[in-house]
């Protein structure tokens, strides 16, 4: 099987926030792939955003919806009937939780279960990847990477919703998906990469300070996360479809271990830094860039000081592992801010439809620039 063969090329493919960071690299990808897309989202959660940056609109069957509208969710997977569904639409953020908690459980919580009532009234659905997070996990503050038979939870809003959400996936698989549609949840810890630029992230905190000519304010300079590029767990949930949609394809062939399964997507355990190690490497990149200490942190808006994953499952039962360095991963993220800044003329963040296809094409560079590393690393999705 070769994510890069035919697997995915003519496949009608549905993805539920394709206008978030996540969403629009992976629509991307799979655009590249050569599949037929249809995204399903509320709205494009910031101002500039990397879906509109490519003008990714124009190049699928764009969607206005939300996860917790039921009715309208299944009518459009009806409506389009996929091979295979990608849930990415959440509520992305923990310190935003918060504030909006019971928003937080509906679309993270009660929006997963809307999209599996909607696959499982859709006869063609062949496979199904329910993306959730590493924070699905009950944090204990431990020095070893969480196991995906570790106990889920969670303190705040968000991770509490997370972890229902995992609840009412294994739920849905024991009752209805042990049969027909493939099924598994995905978790990845801090994604970084260009393109984002949502609240409360440092490195879209730290591209917007760049553009600015200012100093980066960070919080919690010494909290410790497990940071990997976007293109890392992406690579592992196609990868992950692919085998769903095989397994479906043709039952006699000797399955993975995937149907109903979680798994973990991230880097290697050294790839651990913190907060002030990625600012100052990505200041590397950025001549004059500066940062300083939030002195009023707000915390009681608690987060973890130090979270990072497992991931030997993904690599026994996928061979999939991470392909860059932090170093390397650093590199492609302050390249693609650069881009769209050079692009966009002024430094002003901003999607002109004039600028769309340069950072299109820029974008699908960097997808090919990664598979090329990950070749080289003998990494089994690239075979």
């Amino acid at each position: 099987m070769n994510l890069f063969g035919d697997l995915y090329r003519g496949r009608r493919v549905f993805i539920t926030g394709h206008t978030g960071f996540k969403g629009f690299w992976l629509t991307t990808w799979l655009l590249h792939l050569g599949a037929e897309l249809a995204g399903y989202s509320l709205d494009v959660p910031t101002k500039p955003s990397g879906f509109e940056a490519l003008g990714l609109a124009g190049r699928i069957r764009h969607i206005q919806g939300d996860v917790r509208d039921a009715q309208t969710l299944a009518q459009s997977i009806q409506d389009f009937q996929p091979d295979i569904v990608f849930h990415m639409a959440a509520q992305a953020l923990v310190r935003p939780s918060y504030e909006e908690p019971a928003a937080t459980f509906a679309a993270n919580a009660f929006g997963t279960l809307n999209l599996l009532e909607a696959v499982r009234a859709a006869s063609r659905v062949q496979a199904l990847v329910l993306i959730t997070s590493d924070k699905c996990y009950r944090n204990d503050e431990w020095v070893w990477g969480y196991r995906e038979s570790d106990h889920l939870g969670g303190a705040d809003p968000y991770s509490a919703s997370k972890a229902c959400a995992e609840i009412i996936a294994h739920s849905y698989f024991a009752s209805f998906f042990r049969q027909g549609t493939r099924m598994a949840t995905v978790r990845a810890g801090n994604v970084i990469g260009g393109g984002d630029w949502a609240l409360d992230r440092i490195v879209p905190d730290c591209a917007r300070a760049f553009a600015a000519g200012e100093a980066v304010s960070i919080r919690s300079p010494w909290a410790t996360r497990p940071w990997q590029h976007v293109l890392e767990p992406l690579s592992g949930y196609l990868w992950l479809g692919a085998a769903l949609l095989q397994e479906h394809q043709d039952a006699r062939a000797p399955a993975l271990p995937v149907h109903g399964e979680s798994f973990n997507f991230g880097p290697a355990a050294d790839v651990n830094a913190t907060v002030a190690e990625v600012v100052q490497a990505l200041a590397g990149h950025w001549p004059g860039f500066a940062m300083r200490t939030d002195a009023d942190a707000e915390s009681r808006k608690k987060e973890s000081t130090l979270l990072k994953l497992c991931c030997d499952k993904a690599l026994a039962h996928l061979r999939w592992k991470a392909a860059l360095s932090l170093a390397e991963s650093i590199r492609f993220t302050a390249e693609w801010y650069r881009e769209f800044y050079s692009l966009a003329g002024s430094g002003k963040a901003g999607a002109k439809a004039e600028k769309s296809t340069g950072m299109y094409d820029f974008t699908v560079r960097q997808i090919a620039a990664y598979t090329a590393i990950a070749s080289q690393a003998g990494l089994a999705w690239t075979r």
